[in-house]
């Protein structure tokens, strides 16, 4: 016959997969919740509170996993922009390695703009202001287009590369799309001429 205290350890590795499940049901209802949310209006209007109640948690169940709106919405374009970066590391070019900088900066342009048409209010929740620089996201696309900049042979790529990235704000994409009514393809054509003509076919390849 079992002691109590063997029951009792016998009934415990039960629990942390338990908890676990309801953890990720959690996370899947709140970001379920919160992709409506932001894409209903304006996504700076998004606020914790709002979350929780679509997503029918707590708030402390909320915040073990979100500290704010903008992190939600972090983790929930991450998934998009983790998509396209792996096409930059190990997809075809011109997207991928083997074109030269221009070309691969002009589709990398193009397929940002994609994925800001397709998402710009997770953009816009989780990508503007001050913000915008620190997530992981621009990093990478901050390392990516160095690299082109440094394997182009450019002066002062550090410097450089932030400017480089500017005409991909979520804030001046919404801008031009909704504002000023410019199509995507307008868009693009146009950071295409000015990638191809920033890197044009020179010294280095």
């Amino acid at each position: 016959m079992l002691a109590a205290g063997d029951l009792q350890i016998d009934a415990r590795p039960a629990t942390a997969p338990r908890r676990r499940a309801d953890a990720e049901r959690n996370r899947a209802q709140i970001l379920a919740a919160a992709e409506r949310l932001f894409s209903e209006g304006d996504p700076r209007t998004v606020t914790m509170d709002r979350i929780a109640k679509a997503a029918g948690v707590g708030r402390a169940t909320l915040y073990r996993s979100f500290p704010d709106p903008a992190s939600v919405a972090v983790a929930l374009l991450d998934e998009h922009e983790r998509l396209l970066q792996g096409q930059l590391v190990y997809g075809p070019p011109p997207l991928g390695p083997g074109a030269p900088a221009g070309e691969r900066l002009a589709a990398f342009y193009l397929a940002m703009l994609d994925l800001l048409e397709k998402h710009l209010p997770l953009a816009l929740g989780a990508e503007t202001g001050p913000e915008r620089f620190r997530t992981g996201a621009y990093g990478f696309w901050r390392v990516h287009v160095r690299t082109l900049l440094v394997a182009h042979g450019a002066e002062d790529p550090d410097a450089l590369v932030d400017t480089v990235l500017a005409p991909l704000s979520p804030e001046l994409f919404a801008f031009q799309r909704h504002e000023l009514g410019l199509s995507v393809e307008r868009i693009g054509a146009s950071l295409a001429t000015f990638a191809r003509g920033l890197l044009r076919a020179g010294a280095r390849s």
